[in-house]
């Protein structure tokens, strides 16, 4: 099977443009660790790309890496050529869920979810509802589409609240408001990083921020580990990297909730990530992330197993039993890994 792994922001979707340095940090470390696991397996031929100012900093035998730097045009053409494509892209604006509706049209296999389920998990707006059918915890949440609005929001919620785009990924324009004169400033990031005018207010839940990876096969999924998550201090939520896996007390709830938030997003396949907030009685699920996540950068080295081969075979229809963990390791957002 011809595999195409694109990953939006390094691999030639931001060619010509500025590129965020955290977008370009992690999706080139996550792109370059699913090029190399694929690879390993030896039963595939694995295509990728690279904007040529991030190259891959290792290219294993036998890949071929193809310079984009002319937009849709030459990524159409690598979908028709290939049988199947792994995408990795924000949900921002819908680019994720654009790439894999334009995959589909070419006749690709899709490794991940499809269109209408990355549309369905990005959709922060209705999440609350989908979880709520599914008895599933999450902050308490208001849709706002002004600054007036948001700090009226604000105020019924309670301070602090945060503020964060309608469809967003990896914290890009997510804000802790602390008082109403910070909601501005917040409400004005989340639109700006989320391209609309649809924003956000959640009541801020305090605890430990970690991360559930799942597989699924499109109707059932398996965990396969709990993670922490290193933020950044301050009022933003950027994200640095984490560790795995996490002793917690309320991790095995973690994992049940993050089973009930699958079920609640009919469609996911592939690799999934459930961002929660550990609490210390119970846990709350922050949203569903329909894609690689980077966790995958400490899972990698931590599960004794190619965790790009069980998502593949996840892809297929099958799933096992999740491998055990060999070791913990703490992880860098740019995929620098230390036993823990």
């Amino acid at each position: 099977m011809r595999i195409l792994v694109y990953e939006f922001v390094s691999g030639g979707g931001l060619s010509g443009r500025t590129a965020p340095s955290r977008l370009v940090r992690e999706g080139r470390a996550m792109r370059d660790a699913l090029v190399l696991d694929l690879a390993a397996l030896g039963a595939h031929d694995i295509v990728t790309t690279a904007d040529p100012r991030f190259p891959l900093r290792r290219v294993p035998q036998g890949v071929e890496v193809i310079c984009l730097e002319h937009g849709a045009a030459p990524l159409d053409a690598l979908f028709r050529r290939a049988d199947a494509a792994w995408l990795i892209a924000p949900e921002t604006g819908g680019c994720l869920e654009r790439l894999a509706a334009r995959a589909t049209r070419r006749g690709v296999q899709l490794l991940g979810s499809n269109a209408g389920a990355i549309r369905r998990a990005a959709d922060k707006a209705s999440l609350p509802r989908r979880l709520a059918a599914q008895r599933v915890p999450h902050p308490e949440t208001r849709v706002v589409r002004s600054p007036s609005e948001a700090q009226s929001a604000a105020r019924g919620l309670g301070f602090p609240v945060v503020v964060k785009p309608a469809r967003g990924a990896g914290g890009d324009g997510v804000s802790r408001a602390r008082r109403e004169a910070d909601v501005a400033l917040a409400f004005a990031r989340a639109a700006r990083a989320g391209h609309a005018k649809r924003v956000l207010v959640q009541r801020f839940v305090a605890g430990t921020a970690a991360s559930v990876s799942l597989l699924s096969d499109g109707r059932r999924s398996v965990v396969l580990a709990v993670n922490g998550q290193t933020r950044i201090p301050g009022s933003r939520f950027a994200y640095a990297g984490g560790r795995t896996p996490l002793a917690h007390p309320q991790a095995a709830r973690a994992r049940v909730l993050a089973l009930r938030a699958c079920r609640s997003l009919p469609g996911l396949k592939g690799y999934v990530g459930v961002d929660v907030i550990l609490t210390a009685t119970g846990a709350v699920v922050i949203e569903v992330n329909p894609r690689l996540t980077t966790s995958y950068l400490g899972l990698r080295a931590s599960l004794a197993a190619n965790v790009a081969a069980l998502a593949l075979r996840a892809c297929a229809g099958t799933l096992g039993a999740a491998p055990r963990p060999r070791r913990s390791v703490r992880f860098t957002a740019a995929g620098r890994v230390v036993t823990a």
